[in-house]
């Protein structure tokens, strides 16, 4: 229950999915879904290791990108599978387009996520807006 109450609480993630999937090998991702987050939590809510696990996991997939791989592109992320940390829990954003590059990638990360009893969240990332700018001051 921990990370279904932390993701609603973030102003930038839209949770699609009411649970998350707490059984991971139930990974149905349903067809609408445009991102999974594959939570650095176990099924049973224990934090998983090591530390780094969502950058190393980031850095395997990093020639899955759009156009394929380049030179230098195993120096950043692919914008289809990025680490990031959510209320203190480190997470990859997995873009559901990798599925539809690469199936044996996507097939890779979702397995590496039910082999290791991490728990997969559909949500998706909303950008960071600006503030409301001040309404102006009529003069009396």
């Amino acid at each position: 229950m921990r990370s279904r109450i932390g993701l609603q609480a973030m102003d930038r993630i839209v949770v699609r999915r009411s649970t998350a999937m707490r059984d991971p090998s139930q990974t149905m991702i349903s067809p609408s879904a445009k991102e999974v987050f594959i939570q650095g939590l176990t099924s049973d809510g224990r934090t998983f290791r090591p530390s780094d696990w969502a950058e190393r996991l980031a850095g395997v997939m990093s020639s899955f990108r759009p156009g394929g791989a380049t030179p230098g592109s195993h120096l950043s992320y692919s914008p289809w599978c990025v680490p990031t940390t959510i209320n203190g829990t480190k997470c990859v954003v997995v873009h559901t387009d990798l599925k539809d590059h690469n199936v044996m990638a996507w097939d890779f990360v979702m397995n590496f996520a039910r082999d290791n009893g991490l728990q997969i969240v559909e949500a998706c990332l909303v950008p960071d807006m600006p503030p409301p700018s001040a309404p102006a001051r009529q003069a009396p």
